[in-house]
């Protein structure tokens, strides 16, 4: 039997769904230093106001406050230093093309934990206009009204 490997949700970026039209999802690896995981293991890491871009034909991460480490010595990490996204190769080169053509982000989802390893799922979106968000609100809220049996 295969086995199963477990993920562990550290930090999720509810407000980039609401923000951003998600088009395509990616799972990358992140560089990071030793005092970082321990962090992060203790769930002290922060997507809000993360977001990726790509330099040189590397994917790095913006902005992600990962938390200095209680029982961390001198040697810390900064909170918010810029961090390294692992792709392979051919999918750095298709998100160089569809964010120089089309207009499209990369936007942090969620920060996890994947077999001992923290992976990051980065969107591939496109940012929604005001009346794309209230369009979704009223669909949330005529959804959750259904579910509760009244009328609309």
């Amino acid at each position: 039997m295969p086995e199963t490997i477990l993920e562990k949700d550290i930090s999720v970026n509810r407000k980039a769904r609401h923000e951003y039209t998600i088009i395509q999802t990616y799972e990358a690896g992140v560089v990071l230093q030793g005092t970082e995981v321990k962090s992060i293991r203790q769930g002290k890491a922060n997507l809000l106001d993360s977001y990726a871009t790509i330099k040189d034909g590397e994917v790095w991460l913006f902005n992600c406050h990962i938390s200095v480490y209680d029982q961390g010595s001198i040697n810390n990490h900064d909170p918010l230093r810029t961090r390294k996204l692992l792709l392979n190769r051919s999918e750095i080169r298709k998100l160089i093309g569809k964010v120089k053509e089309k207009g499209l982000t990369l936007v942090p989802l969620r920060l996890y934990l994947k077999g001992g390893k923290v992976k990051v799922e980065l969107a591939l979106a496109k940012g929604k206009k005001v009346y794309d968000k209230r369009e979704d609100i009223a669909k949330r809220d005529f959804q959750r009204e259904q579910q509760r049996g009244g009328r609309y």
